[in-house]
């Protein structure tokens, strides 16, 4: 199993590497429940101490599937496409997906994808508590006093 490189952190952030994306493959993880090993998956949120999301890398080799179809309690997911295409299903719904899609699914709906090319596919999720964003635009940002400059 790989493991995280961590580039840089304080009390403020923390930077990872995972290096190139062709090698997500490489990572793994224990699945909780079934506690068998999952290929081409990496969790960010625990390594990152990111307390709103939970981000993972994910890959999918050529003609393969998402190894079960799930739902969750509480947390929407949105994933994102980098490279190959496919199809995803959201409860009786299937359709087409390639580089650059973006799908939103609600937490009661039942998602699963496939990866239909000839290659891997590599894609994002980030997984939060559905409603609880309270603020999403700039207003949000706030402009510092100093200029900061670049060292």
């Amino acid at each position: 199993m790989k493991q995280i490189e961590k580039i840089s952190e304080n009390s403020n952030y923390c930077a990872v590497n995972l290096n190139e994306l062709n090698g997500i493959r490489d990572y793994s993880l224990i699945h909780p429940i079934s506690k068998k090993e999952i290929e081409g998956k990496v969790f960010l949120k625990n390594i990152t101490g990111a307390t709103g999301t939970e981000i993972s890398f994910n890959s999918l080799q050529a003609h393969t599937e998402q190894p079960y179809f799930h739902l969750h309690r509480k947390n929407e997911e949105t994933y994102i496409i980098l490279k190959g295409y496919g199809s995803f299903q959201v409860d009786d719904d299937c359709f087409g997906i390639k580089e650059g899609s973006v799908i939103r699914v609600a937490p009661k709906g039942v998602r699963g994808i496939y990866n239909a090319s000839n290659e891997e596919m590599i894609y994002i999720v980030i997984q939060s508590k559905q409603n609880s964003l309270e603020e999403y635009t700039t207003d949000d940002g706030e402009k510092v006093p100093y200029q900061a400059k670049w060292k």
